[in-house]
């Protein structure tokens, strides 16, 4: 079984070593670690490649946003196991271990993680307690709880949830629900990853939404009205 772990990078270069360390050390030599960086302006590719890592596969994004950029390096994954990852957290020890042994029965899992700070002195002990995190398709369209940083998947997700719809607001949100109506999924209780929180944090899914309820209830239609499309034309109802 091959794992790919798959990042997507833009000015990361402050945290991206000690994520990629945390992330190689539970690798095996056959694994790979898929790097999809939005054209950064800073040192992040230099800082990867000092690494000096043939697992670690870096390629040029297609410059669209962070959904797109996300779907191209899964695009590139081989693996029968994805694994996604911000460029700033900190993965826990564990974590690979963990998620593989739940992905023998089910199709995705997304486990539970600790929320720091930039320094990593932890601001909330378990995401899952402080969101209501749990599953059900309803559930995660009424309110996101499928946190990218936090995904694990089987091989045989993608031929359904890929390619992503255009008009999706993020790509955990897609994977999760898609992950609802193909299988079984599972939330760990079990905290994996440190998830680090600072000022230049693409994700809001540990903040207060700030967007208008007009925006969010747009979101949850288009979910709901590409999900619809999805099936019916794997179905071949249309």
């Amino acid at each position: 079984m091959i794992i790919s772990v798959c990042m997507t990078t833009f000015n990361g270069q402050k945290y991206i070593k000690e994520q990629l360390e945390s992330i190689l050390c539970q690798l095996s030599p056959y694994d790979e670690v898929i790097v999809s960086d939005d054209d950064s302006t800073d040192n992040t590719i230099d800082v990867i490649k000092e690494c000096k890592d043939s697992r670690i596969k870096i390629i040029s994004g297609p410059r669209l946003g962070v959904v797109k950029n996300f779907e191209y390096a899964i695009q590139h994954a081989s693996g029968d196991v994805i694994f996604l990852a911000d460029q700033d957290d900190v993965w826990l020890s564990n974590k690979v271990e963990v998620s593989l042994k739940h992905l023998q029965d089910n199709i995705l899992v997304v486990s539970d993680c600790m929320v720091t700070n930039s320094e990593l002195d932890i601001m909330l002990t378990s995401f899952f307690n402080s969101h209501g995190s749990r599953p059900g398709l309803w559930q995660n369209l009424i309110e996101n709880h499928y946190m990218g940083c936090c995904i694990a998947f089987n091989r045989e997700l993608l031929s359904t949830a890929l390619p992503f719809p255009n008009s999706i607001p993020m790509h955990d949100w897609w994977i999760g629900v898609v992950a609802e109506c193909c299988g079984t999924v599972k939330f760990v209780d079990e905290k994996l990853i440190l998830y680090r929180r600072h000022d230049s944090n693409v994700s809001e899914t540990s903040n207060d939404s700030k967007n208008t309820f007009v925006t969010k209830l747009k979101w949850r239609l288009i979910i709901i009205k590409e999900l619809s499309m999805r099936f019916l034309n794997k179905n071949g109802a249309i």
